[in-house]
This record gives C-alpha cells, structure tokens and sequence, in this order.
C-alpha cells in the first residue's frame, strides 16, 4: 500500500469555523431563469420539452491570493441518440467558468456523485465549486440557520468545473418517447454522460481544452466505463480522479479490505488494545493492512476459526474482544439480519453509540427507537444524518437565490427507484460480462475499464482518493482492487497514484483532508498541463479518432 500519506496533521480536523463570507452581488447581464416544465423521477417518466436553457450568473471569488471573474451557468443540455439524432434526454447541469480564458490550455472538469440515482449536489455543495456549505464534521451541524462561504480550496483556478446530473436526477429527465428506466443501467448511463460531454464541448468550443472527469463512489465506477467509451468516441481524456472507489463489486464486503478501515476507527476512537497509541495513522494502517493480507487472511481460511494470536492481534487491531470476534467468524465486515454493521454497531455500544458507515468519526444515538430504524433508510446513517438538513436548505438557497435558477418541480438528489431498477450488467472493452459470482449472478466490475483506457491512453493521469475512516468503500479494498487491474505495463501504471486522508467517503467535508486534495489535484493539473508533449500525443489520439 505504496503512497500512504495521511493528508493532515490531525485526524480530528473538522471544518474552520471561520466568519461568513459575504455573497458577492450579481452584476449586470445576468439571466435568471424559471423552469416550468415538469420532471418526473419515476422510471416511466419523460419529458417533450426539447429547448436548451440556462440561468447565467456572473461572480468573482478569491483563490489563493488571485481574483478569479467567473459565470455561472445553471440550466439543461439536450442528448441525442447517436444513431438517429433524435433527443433522447434533458440533463440539469451547474457550470463554473472563468471568464476570458483560451480554449486550448484551460481545462475542464465534469464531476458527479454515484449511487447509482445520486445527483451532483453533495459534490457540489461540498467539495471544489466557488461557494461550499459550512458543516461541523465529524460534528452534527446544528439546524437552520446555515450558511455558505466562499471556497478558498476551489478547484477554479485550475480548471473549469461542470456538475452533471444523471438522467432521473436533479432536474435531469428523458425525453419521450424515452423513458428514465432506458438510461438506469451501467452501460446505458455512461453512454448518456459521453453524450452530455460530448454535447458540452460542442455548445461551448471547448473541443480542444484539457479534460478530466472526476467521480465519487458509483460514480469511480462509472468513470472507468464513462473514459473508456469517450476514448472509443475520441474524446481522449488528460486526468481522472476516483474518489472513494468501488471498482469490483464482487469484493463489497471483503473483510481482508475492511480490517484497515475498522482499525482507524478504532484508532480514532481510542479503543485501540495498542498501547502506546500509535502516533502516524498512515503507518499504522500499513500496519494493519500486512496483518490483513498474511495472518488475518490465514485465519479466516480455517474453518471453525479458533482462539490464536490471530485473534488476539485482530482484537488489538479492532477494540473488540476475542469472544465476539469468534462469534463473528473473525468476519469484521459481517453485518445483522437488518443490515447493520456488527462492527459499527458494537465499538462503542457500551455508550449507546453507533459509528457512522460513511464516515466512522461520526456517532449517533443508539439506543431507545433510534436503534430501531431502518439503517438502510434515506439518509440514517449518523455521517449523512449529521449533514441532510445543510445540504438541502442550502442547495435551495443556492440554486434559487444565487444562481438564479428556479422551478416548481421537486429536485431528486437521491433517487431510490433509480438503484431499485439499475441494470448492473456491463460489456467491457473486450466484449465480456467479467463481473460475475460463482452462480453467475452479474456483479458490476469495472477495473478492467480503467485498465484499457490507460494503456491506450499512456498519457492519461488516475488519482485515486481516499478516506481512513470510509468503511463504504475501504481504502485498503480500493488499493487491492487497483493492484489487481489487468494493467501489465509498470510504465504506465507511474500514472496512477494513490493518496490516504483522515476523513470519511465524502472526503472533502473534512477541512485539512479537503485541502490536501486540493493540493493533490493541483499537482496534476500541473503536471498533465504543462507537459505539452503529452497534450499534443492526447490531441493526436483525439483527431485520429474523429477521422
């Protein structure tokens, strides 16, 4: 687990709670707009509207010491079938752009939550647009009033920032005769989001800018195919960044990936049967993750499992004591009949407490009715329950007062039909449904993907960002999974790297670790832009392609 770099000084970093930034006023020429049109997030629903439109705001904002003139550009782009060049879909999308800047060297970024059936409010609100919600994590933020800030950690003065929103999402619907349901599945989605691409480029001359896609758990998943069928396409990308990764499904719950991840939290909770406490989490989980990969693996192999110095290590590792690591079957990953996490659940029981899946820095209650919800319901999980109410208040606010965009449809940030109807299904590069168990149940993979588009692409850059306390997708599961890609050339595989911090699966909610990726992403901005040779090769193969 080369790479490991805990991305702030302390673990327990929460977000600075400084004063309020000041909104900056709208200037002239700007364009509000209200949508009347009715979007349906069933998956029999459709639209006839066909029209391209837009609220457009103008900003400016501060970014490391330079002041930075933008457009905000809120509103919908129209797909069509390739084939035909009939619309098949309306998609709602958020764009940041700097004013008065040139095609050819400045980037742009698209960006999307995953699901599958999130939007791309959570990324949005919270990780790299000019304006970011203020949250107390790992803290419950307390309710209204909220606020928001301006974003000193904006990726816009790197790169023009667009957030997409799957079809049966946000405000995103398709077109009849079309369905949703049509573009619910892996293949079907990411075939939705090249065109979007596609189309964006076109509407906004940005055919020869730089071009990065950025994705956040389902949405890894979707980057790997998205990338590989845009370079199909020939649309050939400079940068990837896959946060908080899922890329082969048939490893969820692996408890070899997992133990890293339980064992920071325990670590951060201080429940730990080392003593001293180790000082560096990122060497601990080195640690761990070579007890995980030898012994822990050994033992879990042995069935019954018995009482070892196994056992007494993992419980050292983990907090939890060798009679119920037992009764487990050592399986820190197991969960109940009701879906609980055992391990989550159990850490700190003895205070009523359960630990969040998304983020294990955060607890909630335990006890009592709330012990009895459904955890699997919206949004129950302690880490999304200490966020929900900022984000929706404010995503209103922003949307509609700010940006200047409203409507009287409902915004589907979360839409559970979508993942009830997905189709996980997938074709990969080489024309094989690879992700399959033993009863030949299809289980979505992914990594095969990525795997193909680097090698043809040996230009292209992958950051694969992490959190230590993500037991969603653990870090550790992410770092074998990319081990294990089919990717043969060492050479190639330099473009990758991995980074580690001391946050949760929406890693930016933390202050110091969303800093930290900032500055990881920086690095390759920088290092995919100002390497012209390696731009002119990406072009070759674009043009190429479109010939």
């Amino acid at each position: 687990m080369t790479n490991t770099q805990p991305a702030s000084d302390s673990p327990q970093s929460s977000h600075d709670s400084g004063s309020k930034a000041a909104a900056v006023p709208h200037k002239a020429g700007d364009q509000p707009f209200f949508d009347p049109v009715a979007y349906g997030n069933g998956p029999d629903d459709s639209v006839t509207e066909t029209t391209e439109t837009a609220a457009v705001t103008h900003h400016s904002t501060t970014i490391g010491g330079h002041r930075i003139a933008y457009t905000a550009t809120a509103g919908h782009l129209v797909i069509v079938d390739p084939s035909s060049s009939q619309p098949e879909a309306r998609m709602f999308y958020v764009a940041f752009t700097q004013d008065r800047q040139k095609e050819e060297t400045r980037p742009v970024t698209f960006f999307y939550n995953g699901g599958p059936g999130s939007s791309s409010v959570f990324v949005l609100l919270g990780s790299f647009a000019p304006r970011r919600i203020k949250t107390s994590m790992p803290g419950f933020t307390p309710p209204a009033p909220y606020s928001m800030e301006d974003n000193p950690d904006s990726l816009l003065d790197n790169s023009d920032l667009v957030f997409v929103n799957p079809v049966g999402t946000g405000y995103s619907a398709a077109i009849a005769p079309k369905k949703n349901r049509d573009f619910w599945g892996v293949d079907q989605d990411a075939d939705s989001l090249k065109q979007f691409i596609k189309r964006f480029l076109t509407k906004n001359n940005r055919w020869n800018s730089p071009k990065y896609l950025y994705g956040e758990s389902y949405g890894t998943a979707r980057s790997c195919v998205l990338a590989y069928r845009l370079h199909e396409d020939g649309v050939d990308l400079n940068g990837i960044t896959l946060q908080s990764s899922i890329l082969d499904y048939t490893q969820s719950g692996n408890p070899v990936g997992t133990l890293p991840t339980a064992a920071a939290d325990a670590w951060y909770h201080q429940k730990l049967g080392v003593t001293p406490r180790p000082a560096d989490l990122g060497a601990f989980s080195e640690e761990v993750a070579q007890f995980a990969r030898t012994d822990y693996l050994a033992a879990l192999r042995k069935t019954p499992p018995t009482d070892s110095p196994t056992v007494d290590k993992l419980s050292e590792y983990t907090g939890i004591d060798k009679a119920t690591l037992l009764a487990w079957g050592l399986d820190i990953a197991a969960y109940d009949s009701r879906g609980n996490s055992l391990f989550l659940t159990t850490l700190l029981k003895s205070k009523g407490l359960a630990l969040g899946e998304y983020d294990g820095r955060v607890t909630a209650i335990e006890t009592g009715i709330a012990g009895k919800i459904d955890p699997n319901s919206g949004g129950n999980d302690p880490t999304m329950t200490a966020v929900t109410g900022v984000y929706t208040t404010m995503w209103n606010v922003y949307l509609n007062e700010q940006l200047k965009y409203t409507s009287n449809s409902s915004f589907t940030d979360l839409n559970d039909q979508a993942f009830q109807y997905w189709d996980f299904g997938h074709i990969d590069p080489t024309g094989a449904q690879k992700g399959l168990d033993a009863k030949g149940n299809v289980i979505l993979y992914t990594a095969g993907d990525l795997a193909a588009v680097m090698a043809l692409n040996p230009d292209l850059k992958v950051l694969s960002a992490n959190g230590f306390f993500d037991y969603v997708t653990p870090f550790y599961q992410t770092v074998i999974d990319l081990q294990q890609m089919p990717l043969v050339s060492e050479q190639v595989r330099q473009n990758l790297s991995a980074r580690f911090y001391p946050s949760g699966h929406m890693v930016y909610l933390d202050a110091g670790s969303r800093t930290a990726l900032k500055a990881d992403l920086t690095k390759m901005y920088d290092s995919t832009v100002a390497n012209t040779q390696a731009l002119g090769r990406i072009r070759a193969l674009q043009a190429r392609a479109a010939k």
